[in-house]
């Protein structure tokens, strides 16, 4: 049977329902998001984190931002693997649905922008598969491929950390969704005016 026809109808949870009334409107600003997680299969893997702000009127707004370390201690000890990430991170921690409701609820029909921001997305549908839910209609921009047209590169990716690297953008020693998130957003802002993206 076709994957649409089993939607027809659905009844989504309240939190989805609201989320997609918001696209009755334009967005108003962006999200810069970046997450952590424990695989590059969306099928077999799972968000450890969400680090996230907005950008509205050229500026990462530091007020308006979503961190949050997700419990996930079903999925490790499963797959043997250590929950001392969980244990040590000094960010708010949330199960998975707990998370991906406040996610939705903070992301509403912004843009979404990314370093290979495809990836983030399938893992962020697996969740909310999960929990009865469509996949995230927000448009979504990814950096790389900003970089990539903006420079007339079709043959090459490049890292956060190569792209950082060119426009100058320092490293940090603190390695989370939060931080990534926030270098993603300074890429965002340069690229974004040398594009001319309103």
């Amino acid at each position: 049977m076709l994957d649409w026809l089993k939607n027809i109808n659905k009844d989504y949870p309240e939190f989805w329902k609201d989320y997609l009334t918001k696209f009755e409107t334009k967005p108003n600003k962006f999200v810069v998001l970046s997450t952590e997680t424990s695989g590059l299969n969306p099928d077999k893997d799972v968000v450890l984190s969400l680090g996230a702000f907005s950008v509205i009127d050229d500026s990462i707004v530091i007020k308006e931002s979503f961190e949050t370390v997700l419990l996930q201690y079903k999925y490790l000890q499963d797959n043997g693997l250590s929950n001392e990430f969980i244990i040590e991170s000094k960010m708010m921690k949330m199960p998975e649905p707990d998370a991906l409701e406040a996610f939705v609820k903070f992301i509403g029909n912004s843009i979404l922008v990314g370093h290979h921001i495809n990836f983030d997305i399938e893992m962020l549908n697996a969740a909310l598969e999960r929990l009865n839910c469509g996949r995230l209609k927000n448009e979504a921009l990814d950096v790389d491929v900003m970089y990539r047209k903006l420079t007339d590169i079709n043959d090459k990716q490049f890292s956060l950390d190569d792209l950082c690297e060119i426009y100058k953008i320092p490293k940090s020693d603190r390695n989370s969704s939060s931080e990534d998130a926030y270098r993603i957003g300074l890429l965002f802002l340069k690229l974004k005016s040398r594009l001319g993206i309103k």
